[in-house]
């Protein structure tokens, strides 16, 4: 009786994660597949095969066979584990170092919060 209460437990959580994981819009899956196409290029340029980025950087070939095919649901920290063994980690910097709308709003003189209200 025990085992099944946690069994049950454990399928409404899985249920519930399933159910709010929410879908990307197509332009951003584009974004993701692109970007998985550069890693890849990346590693092939340096003939590399997906056996040694993924054993370098310590994370499984699935999990680069994942990055490669844009997956959104792969952690940031493998993406950058991926970009020190092909030596690219710097590149990360320049994601969002040109904020130009958050420049435009400034400029505008809107007032922005050093918080993000809360939702509710």
């Amino acid at each position: 009786m025990h085992k099944n209460k946690y069994l049950c437990a454990k399928l409404r959580t899985l249920t519930i994660d399933v159910v709010m994981k929410r879908a990307l819009l197509p332009k951003h899956e584009r974004l993701l597949r692109e970007m998985g196409e550069n890693f890849r290029l990346a590693r092939l340029r340096r003939n590399l095969s997906s056996e040694q980025v993924a054993e370098r950087a310590g994370i499984a070939r699935n999990t680069l066979i994942k990055i490669e095919n844009g997956d959104d649901g792969v952690a940031i920290g493998y993406y950058l584990r991926v970009l020190i063994v092909l030596g690219m980690e710097e590149d990360l910097r320049k994601v969002a170092q040109d904020d130009l709308l958050g420049r435009k709003l400034q400029d505008a003189g809107l007032t922005i919060s050093k918080r993000a209200s809360k939702v509710k």
